[in-house]
């Protein structure tokens, strides 16, 4: 398989854009890459993905399994449990453990819900 140079036509069509033209170009290229990404991220999680993440943030198990349980049941999987936990923790400016122990106690979901409202 021959791979067709495409650099003289590349570069003719970008040599007369300015620096500024080039990164706002790059910027919305890389934009319509990363946009179905989300989207596939956003339509095609899991609890076992969202627990995974919480994990990853340093909460242990059993916080995991209520916080995306909740998640679950509100109809907030989607945004990310880990965005919801991150929501809490900027809003009482604790790390991801202990927001995540108090949305676990049921503390804090009127917060969650003032960023994206309840699917109940």
């Amino acid at each position: 398989m021959v791979r067709e140079d495409t650099f003289e036509h590349a570069h003719q069509y970008l040599s007369g854009l300015t620096d500024e033209e080039l990164q706002i170009r790059f910027w919305h290229l890389t934009q319509e890459i990363v946009d179905p990404l989300v989207e596939l991220a956003r339509t095609h999680t899991s609890p076992s993905i969202e627990r995974s993440v919480l994990m990853r943030m340093g909460i242990d198990t059993l916080t995991c399994g209520a916080v995306v349980g909740e998640c679950e049941t509100r109809g907030l999987l989607g945004h990310g449990a880990g965005h919801v936990v991150l929501v809490c923790m900027r809003a009482w400016e604790v790390d991801a453990p202990t927001a995540a122990c108090r949305l676990a106690d049921g503390d804090g979901w009127d917060t969650v819900e003032a960023k994206w409202g309840s699917a109940r």
